[in-house]
């Protein structure tokens, strides 16, 4: 085994560890992965949940880290996390730790898994907690690509990450299932919700997650940072000023982008 396929210790099935830990194809593979569009044959069996017989009510997570926590030995301490640290809702510490963040990363994937992430900052309590089992985030004006939405409208599973990195460095990881919901109909069901917004946005929309899991990310490796003043320029669209082409990809060729010969527009 390389050493990024350690030789695993734990009791999984002999083909299901192969399915696990099979190396990816190289190009001169005879065989080529298939996309959903071109596999015309009966879909694949998702591996056995190892766990699943063992418990009435399944542990949380997915099949996959529980055949590999068999696989690599790590069982027991993966249940001591669950037991200790998941939760199915949000208890009143995360409550309180949500409504002091200022900034949250927010992962989705579309239908065909490909994924995106993206960072989502306000105020303190920009991200709005509604009951034990659901919260909420804005949406405003942006760039008009609607990525995490768009993902959110193909497979509502997201998974939010906050950070503490100025006074407790600790993190909070809440996964669950979003919906996406205008700002007129989300605030005929919760008229508390904030009606004078940081540097005047406000909201298009909101996405409501219902919270299937929450649980902690450790300090060990969470850098302490400082906040500082800083003069932004807002509401306006030059490019150099909002630093929208700071990695200067502006011009540069790539596969979708056919642009128009001179001359072939009419006059």
């Amino acid at each position: 085994m390389t050493p990024d396929h350690p030789t695993p210790t734990g009791t999984a099935d002999a083909a299901l560890l192969d399915l696990e830990l099979s190396d990816p194809p190289t190009p001169n593979d005879a065989w080529q992965v298939v996309t959903p569009l071109q596999h015309h044959g009966p879909a694949a069996a998702p591996p056995r949940d190892p766990f699943v017989e063992e418990r009435p009510v399944p542990l949380p997570g997915s099949a996959g880290e529980h055949l590999l926590q068999r696989a690599y030995g790590t069982e027991k301490r993966a249940r001591k996390f669950y037991d200790d640290q998941v939760l199915d809702r949000l208890n009143p510490q995360m409550k309180e730790f949500i409504g002091r963040m200022e900034m949250a990363f927010v992962a989705t994937s579309d239908s065909r898994g490909e994924c995106d992430s993206s960072l989502r900052a306000g105020p303190p309590g920009f991200m709005e907690v509604l009951d034990d089992r659901h919260l909420c985030y804005p949406e405003y004006r942006g760039n008009g690509v609607l990525a995490g939405l768009g993902n959110i409208s193909e497979n509502p599973h997201v998974g939010i990450l906050l950070v503490d990195f100025v006074t407790d460095l600790i993190g909070l990881h809440v996964n669950g299932k979003a919906r996406i919901v205008e700002d007129a109909d989300l605030r005929s069901i919760y008229p508390a919700l904030p009606a004078e917004f940081d540097r005047g946005r406000t909201p298009e929309r909101w996405v409501v997650v219902q919270v299937e899991e929450a649980y902690i990310h450790c300090r060990k490796h969470i850098p302490r940072m400082v906040p500082v003043l800083r003069t932004r320029s807002w509401g306006t669209d030059d490019v150099k000023r909002k630093g929208g082409d700071y990695f200067e990809s502006k011009g540069m060729p790539r596969p979708w982008h056919r642009p128009e010969p001179v001359g072939s527009r009419d006059c």
